[in-house]
Order: C-alpha cells, then sequence, then structure tokens
C-alpha cells in the first residue's frame, strides 16, 4: 500500500501556526474536521457495516502547535509532535519505534508527504539563545532511524511551516530561511540563489542550488516526479510560482501569483499539487480573503481559475481535507443555500478549462467531513447533521466521471466525537485511522470495518 500522509501545518495543518495551519475551528453546523480519506483504489470496496474501536491512543496532554504530522506506510502508523516522532502497528497498537531529537531541539516542522518510506524534519533549539531550527534532517519511516542531517539557515517567523521541506521525484529541498530581507532597511544575509536547495533524498549528497531569479526569496517548496515548485516573494511585494529542473534546479519558469499583503510568509498559498501544477491563493482561512484555485501546464502556461464561489455554491477552501486533485480535475466539497435549508455537494471542475463538470447533492441533514479522489472514485466521510447526540458517520463514493452515486454504508460510527481537532483520516486495509491534534485528546483511533 502506498504511504499516506498529512501535513503538520494544520497548515495551521500548518499552515500551522500561520494564519491557516494553527488550530481550525469547524462551523458549528458541522462540528469537526477530517482530512482525507485515501487509500480506496478502484479494487477497494467502499461498503462496510459498522465499526469497531480496535484501539485508541493515550491522551496526550502536552501536545503543541507545531511538529504535528501523521503518515501511514504500510502497516506502521507514524504520529510526530514537538517532541519526538512515534511509530505504532496499526492494527494492535504496539510501539514499533520512537526518534527523539538530540539535545534541546525540537520538531519545528515535518514535511507534508513522504517519499517512499522517508519524511522530512526541521528541528533546532527554539528557546532562548537557542539557534533555531537549523537542522533538517531525514527519518525513515520503517526503521525510525535517521539516514542523514544538514545544517540550514534558520528563520524567525516561518519556522513552522510544513512546506519549508518536501520529498519527492528522489530529492529532499529545503528552503534556508532569513525574514530579516522583509524588512525595507536591512538586506538579506541568505541570497535568493543560495535559499533553495536540494539533496539526494537517501543518502543527503548535494545535487544543487536553485537558481532563483534576482530579488526573490523561496518561501513554500514542493517536490514532484517532474519538477520541483516553490512560492517565491519577489521585490518584498510580489507572489511567483516558479518550476526548477528536477536534475540541476535550472529555473524552468515562474508565473505572477499576486500582491503580497503583509511581510512575514504569506500563509494564503497552497501548493496542492505538483502533477498537475495547482495551486490555492487566499480562502486558507474561514473569514479571511477570497481565494481561487489557479492550474499551470507543464511549461508554465496558465491554464484554469476556478473561483470558489459561483453557480455551484460557495466551496469550503478553508478546509484543505474537503478538496482533491485527481485526473485533471479539482474535486471539492460547496454549499449553497436551497430556501431556509443549506445544500452540501460535491463538485468538480475541469483544471484545464476551468469548468464545472459535475455537481453531487448530498440529501437534506447531511454534511461532509472528508472527501478523497482516486481510483475513478470520489469517496467523502458524511456527517448525518440530523441525530446531533447519537450522531454515525457514512461512507459515499461517487463516479469521479459522472457525480454518480456507486455506493454509500453507514459506518456505526461517531468518529468526530471525540475534542480536539480532528484532522485526518488513513486507510490500511479494512483499518480506519482516526488522526487529531491538540490538547487533551487521544492523537489516534483505530476502528476495524465490519
Amino acid at each position: 500500500m502506498a504511504a499516506r500522509t498529512t501535513g503538520d501545518a494544520r497548515p495551521g495543518r500548518e499552515r500551522w501556526l500561520s494564519s491557516r495551519e494553527g488550530t481550525r475551528r469547524l462551523r458549528p453546523l458541522l462540528a469537526a474536521v477530517a482530512a482525507l480519506v485515501v487509500g480506496l483504489t478502484a479494487g477497494c470496496s467502499a461498503s462496510g457495516g459498522s465499526m469497531r474501536v480496535v484501539w485508541d491512543a493515550p491522551v496526550d496532554d502536552s501536545a503543541r502547535d507545531y511538529g504535528n504530522g501523521a503518515w501511514l506506510v504500510d502497516d506502521t502508523l507514524v504520529r510526530s509532535r514537538y517532541d519526538a516522532v512515534t511509530a505504532f502497528d496499526a492494527r494492535s497498537g504496539d510501539r514499533r519505534w520512537e526518534y527523539a531529537p538530540p539535545g534541546q531541539d525540537h520538531v519545528c516542522a515535518v514535511g507534508r508527504r513522504t517519499a517512499g518510506s522517508v519524511v522530512l524534519l526541521a528541528r533546532g533549539d527554539r528557546g532562548p539563545g537557542g539557534q533555531g531550527c537549523a537542522t533538517v534532517a531525514a527519518l525513515d519511516l520503517t526503521t525510525g532511524r535517521e539516514l542523514w542531517h544538514v545544517r540550514r539557515a534558520p528563520a524567525d517567523l516561518t519556522e513552522s511551516l510544513t512546506d519549508m521541506v518536501a520529498a519527492g521525484g528522489g530529492l529532499a529541498v529545503l528552503r534556508d530561511g532569513d525574514d530579516r530581507w522583509a524588512l525595507e532597511t536591512i538586506q538579506p544575509t541568505v541570497q535568493g540563489s543560495q535559499s533553495l536547495r536540494a539533496f539526494d533524498l537517501r543518502t543527503g549528497a548535494p545535487r544543487w542550488k536553485a537558481a532563483v531569479p534576482a530579488g526573490c526569496v523561496p518561501e513554500r517548496v514542493a517536490a514532484g516526479e517532474r519538477l520541483v515548485l516553490a512560492v517565491l516573494t519577489c521585490g518584498r511585494t510580489e507572489l511567483r510560482l516558479a518550476a526548477f529542473d528536477k536534475a540541476d534546479g535550472k529555473a524552468q519558469w515562474s508565473a505572477p501569483l499576486g500582491g503580497r499583503p503583509t511581510p512575514g510568509t504569506d500563509a494564503e498559498v497552497t501548493l496542492l499539487s505538483t502533477d498537475p501544477v495547482v495551486v490555492q491563493v487566499g480562502g486558507t482561512v474561514q473569514g479571511g480573503l477570497p481565494g481561487a484555485y489557479l492550474a499551470f501546464g507543464e511549461d508554465g502556461t496558465p491554464l484554469s481559475r476556478i473561483e470558489p464561489t459561483g453557480g455551484h455554491g460557495t466551496s469550503q477552501s478553508h478546509r484543505p481535507e474537503v478538496v482533491a486533485v485527481a485526473d485533471g480535475r479539482l474535486y471539492a466539497a460547496a454549499e449553497t443555500k436551497r430556501g431556509k435549508e443549506y445544500v452540501n455537494r460535491v463538485v468538480a471542475f475541469d483544471l484545464l478549462k476551468g469548468t464545472e463538470v459535475w455537481r453531487s447533492d448530498l440529501a437534506s441533514g447531511r454534511g461532509f467531513l472528508a472527501l478523497e479522489a482516486a481510483g475513478g472514485r470520489v469517496t467523502a466521510l458524511v456527517r448525518m447533521l440530523a441525530r446531533r447526540h447519537d450522531d454515525t458517520d457514512e461512507l459515499l463514493v461517487l463516479d469521479a466521471a459522472t457525480g454518480d452515486e456507486q455506493d454509500t454504508s453507514d459506518t456505526g460510527a461517531d468518529i468526530d466525537h471525540k475534542a480536539g481537532e480532528l484532522t485526518d483520516l488513513l486507510i490500511h486495509e479494512d483499518l480506519v485511522v482516526v488522526v487529531r491534534w491538540g490538547r487533551g485528546v487521544r492523537p489516534f483511533s483505530v476502528y476495524e470495518r465490519g
């Protein structure tokens, strides 16, 4: 089974500590957030009956709002927090290994995705007098062994962003930090041409330093099979998306993303996909700036701009767990008002043209907790809103080509009944893993589908 991951940010999911990834609060109507449902491919069945709890992780009373992440690699379930990375047997809950940063180091941020079984993390001493997050390390999630580490130039404002490190295409990519460049009177100590670096993912051998355009500094990075992407801030005022050759780091193209309203890292940009290239600009915070989804060709040609509000209603763009990119389409949960009732629906957009392909409405009294697109299916976790005190959730499967309902099943479980931020659902065979972040909650609850 392929590795499944969640980002640290909460964004928040990092975006954690910035405007999006810190702690997120759901609309009172929906009650909780869940993240992507993955691993349901064309050969899997979405049908099921009741669910039973196999095991719960102990309550976490000392979590913090940085260093958080969760991944599933085969049957190894891994959780990161500020002070350690811990692996469990997904079926039994038995602890397999634990990685603790050396000395006074904390885990500042982790990569959004794994590549194979490897994930990147940024660590360092965040305390008074410490050097900050001055190290990037590659961790093998099957063994808990640190494969290699390298020094980086730390910063202050952006040290909890998931997208400061990325793994993909056999590369480990990092951006060095220097927040002082944001001040008009201070020159950066880390020039743009030195601040985006790539290493061999397994060995840590240096590969290249990217040729970042003059006057630009990378803020976020993503690594794909063919390109390395970075969100650049140029001239302290403009945001651009840039692509670099995976082999040597040479700039391939760049495209404008709009103005930069505030100094410091702009958490209003999310790198949704590297293949195809899809970026979300704005709309990452409930009640914040309106956003849009931008799609680009491999040569940087703008393909489409999909607005979150239109005839389809309003997409819940501040909730990354209800947005998915697959097979040349963007799938998003949206809400519209019909009379006195709110109607929740899945909407599919063609990324090449930016046009709506289909929409599929939920029955009254249902709301989305999560959706994922894979294997020709759109699989959604749906909350039965009408039964507020004895809620049970459903798995709904739609045909990704047409939006037609293929299957629905009552899970028999109230997946998000526990306090905290429910951030993800991970699938391993007949197991459904619920991931939560926050103090006083159980980080994992594992259910078995009947």
